[in-house]
């Protein structure tokens, strides 16, 4: 399991756990964004090298995005030569502002720049509304380097290998891996507690889960959401159960000539108490996956 917290929050800090020698995550709230945890809902990581530190998502806004290079800046001087967004989702990505005079290099999938610039406009209408912020065209911060196949960055006697999926949870999906500590960064192909949300294809993700499981070189795994785990690859399991639980269900809706609006009063109902936030997500995760089983 983790080690205990090495810093805890005050109201302009974030709580910092110790993964091994020179990985750090925080684990963000697992609740939907609100002015009181300023967009604080996803992982946010960062690795330090001989060289220079990269940083594994930056939170869901700017403040968010400030408090991770002060954490950071308590533990290193060195400079910040990598941000890597494992997907392109607001929780994740609207703190890279607070990192640009960094002179990092933002690091995403091929797919990303596309996904976010169609949604920019939504995401930052919706942090408006929600947070007790701003939200402007600044806080669009678009990858310098992109990745669609395996791919590797070095940080000084430190090796991050990238790997880019088909579409699962989103269409630009990244996982990143360090070899020195044998830590998995998953981003939001591994949600913890909270409930999972698709927003590519539920098969697709199956799939990926699928794949991961047949490794054996994982002694951390860290997801999008929740707490980082040791308990590898038993850690993928509920996840893996709730959406398989998903497809095979609406399938057979789909045979008996059921409806929509049926199937997300029935799929999977059984998991609603096992899942923070089920009732925000799940429907619209059976209506993901009936509209893209429904053609296959």
């Amino acid at each position: 399991m983790p080690e205990s917290p090495i810093s805890r929050p005050d109201g302009n800090s974030l709580s910092i756990n110790r993964l091994a020698p020179g990985v750090f995550y925080h684990q963000a709230a697992q609740a939907e964004e609100n002015p009181t945890n300023r967009g604080d809902i996803g992982n946010v990581s960062f690795v330090i090298g001989d060289r220079c530190v990269a940083v594994i998502d930056t939170g869901g806004s700017p403040v968010v995005g400030q408090r991770l290079l002060a954490a950071i800046r308590a533990k290193s001087t060195l400079p910040i030569c990598y941000v890597i967004n494992t997907h392109m989702h607001p929780d994740h990505v609207f703190g890279n502002r607070a990192f640009v005079d960094t002179k990092a290099v933002f690091v995403a999938g091929t797919r990303f720049p596309r996904a976010l610039t169609a949604r920019a406009r939504t995401y930052l209408d919706r942090m408006n509304e929600i947070l007790d912020q701003k939200a402007d065209k600044s806080w669009i911060v678009l990858p310098d380097r992109t990745v669609n196949a395996d791919t590797t960055l070095e940080l000084g006697g430190r090796t991050l290998r990238i790997k880019a999926w088909p579409p699962a949870h989103t269409d630009n999906d990244l996982t990143v891996y360090d070899s020195r500590s044998q830590t998995l960064w998953l981003g939001d192909l591994l949600f913890v507690d909270r409930v999972p949300s698709i927003d590519a294809s539920i098969t697709g993700w199956i799939e990926a889960l699928e794949h991961l499981k047949t490794r054996d070189d994982i002694a951390h795994a860290v997801p999008g959401h929740g707490p980082a785990s040791d308990d590898w690859p038993a850690v993928l399991n509920k996840e893996y159960d709730y959406l398989v639980d998903i497809r095979d269900g609406v399938q057979q809706m789909l045979d008996d000539g059921r409806s929509l609006r049926y199937a997300t009063r029935h799929v999977a109902m059984d998991q609603k108490s096992d899942w923070l936030l089920f009732d925000s997500y799940h429907a619209r995760n059976v209506t993901a996956a009936f509209t893209e089983l429904e053609w296959q």
